[in-house]
């Protein structure tokens, strides 16, 4: 606590931070969970946007790139004034490794990154956490590592060495997804350390002694009604039903039928009757036997699908192509029952996000936001780290906090881009839902639909 001593905190304040690439909010969520207030979220692209605003209410979005932004444009439109900054985290986009005899943060590419460096200084952050892709620990990609160690040295921070790579498997995520993690603070505070696992991956890989066996894919999304049983399915993303079946303790969790689920996040107000993010996706009945035929844990031929196993874990998902760069989609994994791909909501169970919080209703756009996201627990197993390294004392907020607007998870591009005040992105995915365009008069029924479902 001698770090904070002349920062104006009462003990009832939650520490600040600020989201940078927020994406849809999956470091958001877990660093709400572990007693933040996420104060204000940067994101670039109008339709992740729209689904962080309704996940987050109290967050203040801002669609802007960063390298648009100064530290002081932050506070501003985040209302923070003075406040201290306890926490300035994200993952921004690094592409520029082809050069030779050139630093590697000098490439234009990788811009943004040094916006971030730039950004958690002029917001006088007392720490930060910068995630990214594992493939920047190997290789001549690590010189990029040294330079930005450098970079943040010469703003007055100090690194967390040496750098860990962490496995979502180890933090209670039915996943194989790996991320390096650098946690940095100011020189003369404390730098988190890296959190301990807390379980063992239920496929048996990288076991690590005394640790509880993780979840499963059965046990992560066995409870869900099979979305193929609802015809609404086939015009939008939710339905009404009580045909929950009896519930794992980690679906329990992401059903959020016990107070510790919530962790130290807002309680929120949601209708768990609703079966949410579950628009159906039509297969040929040729593709539905290859599914059928395909063993669980391997790999479909034709489609190049996995398909999962009840017993194991789900391949790390991904989130394909932004419509500039083609809006190629990342396959979904084949259901271990049932003979389609999973559904968003599927997806999102697999990743860790609660059923409360929603996606947008088209399934490309869906299954973008969560391939792109961090899991929440393990943002959470990160986060927790921070709280601690700052001598804070996590508390739950007294209040529940109502979710946005549901329209904001209806729009396409142009609407969130018109929704949000900024130019819209070039995109061909505009005016779709999945594969197929649908015209706005279309849409705007499956929002009456919607509104007839819940109530």
């Amino acid at each position: 606590m001698a770090n904070r001593k002349n920062h104006v905190k009462t003990t009832e304040t939650r520490p600040v931070a600020i989201d940078l690439f927020a994406g849809a909010g999956g470091m958001s969520l877990g660093f709400e969970q572990a007693g933040f207030e996420v104060a204000a979220a940067v994101e670039i692209d109008p339709i992740h946007c729209a689904a962080h605003k309704f996940n987050f209410p109290n967050t203040v979005v801002i669609p802007k790139s960063v390298s648009d932004l100064s530290g002081s444009e932050i506070r501003q439109l985040a209302g923070l004034g003075d406040r201290v900054i306890d926490c300035v985290f994200g993952g921004p986009p690094c592409q520029g490794f082809s050069l030779i005899g050139q630093r590697v943060l000098e490439d234009p590419r990788n811009s943004l990154v040094m916006d971030f460096v730039r950004l958690v200084s002029e917001l006088d952050a007392t720490t930060f956490v910068f995630e990214n892709v594992k493939g920047l620990t190997v290789g001549k990609h690590r010189a990029f590592l040294d330079e930005l160690v450098v970079a943040f040295s010469e703003k007055g921070y100090q690194v967390r060495l040496p750098w860990r790579v962490l496995d979502a498997a180890h933090y209670g995520v039915p996943q194989h997804r790996q991320r390096l993690i650098l946690f940095g603070a100011k020189i003369g505070h404390e730098t988190p350390d890296y959190p301990p696992a807390t379980t063992n991956p239920a496929d048996g890989k990288r076991q690590m002694q005394g640790l509880p066996l993780g979840p499963s894919c059965e046990q992560a999304i066995g409870d869900l009604p099979d979305a193929d049983r609802f015809e609404t399915l086939m015009e939008t993303d939710a339905v009404k039903t009580t045909s929950f079946k009896k519930s794992s303790d980690y679906a329990a969790e992401m059903r959020c039928t016990t107070n510790d689920a919530w962790h130290f996040g807002y309680v929120r107000e949601w209708n768990p009757a609703v079966l949410t993010s579950s628009a159906r996706t039509i297969h040929t009945e040729i593709s539905k036997r290859r599914f059928a035929e395909t063993q669980p844990g391997l790999v479909e031929p034709i489609s190049r699908f996995f398909k999962l196993s009840p017993d194991g874990l789900s391949n790390t998902l991904r989130a394909g192509t932004d419509g500039a760069r083609g809006a190629f989609t990342s396959p979904r994994p084949i259901h271990y029952e049932h003979d389609r791909c999973i559904t968003v909501r599927e997806m999102a169970r697999l990743h860790g996000f609660p059923d409360w919080f929603r996606l947008h209703s088209t399934k490309w756009h869906g299954a973008r936001q969560i391939g792109n996201s961090v899991p929440p627990p393990l943002a959470r197993a990160i986060a927790s780290m921070v709280v601690k390294a700052l001598g804070i004392e996590a508390k739950r907020p007294p209040q529940s906090l109502a979710l946005g607007d549901e329209t904001l998870l209806y729009m396409e591009l142009s609407e969130a881009a018109e929704h949000f005040g900024v130019a819209k992105p070039n995109s061909k995915r505009d005016r779709k839902s999945g594969a197929k365009k649908r015209k706005q008069s279309e849409i705007e029924e499956a929002r009456k639909r919607l509104r007839v479902v819940n109530g």
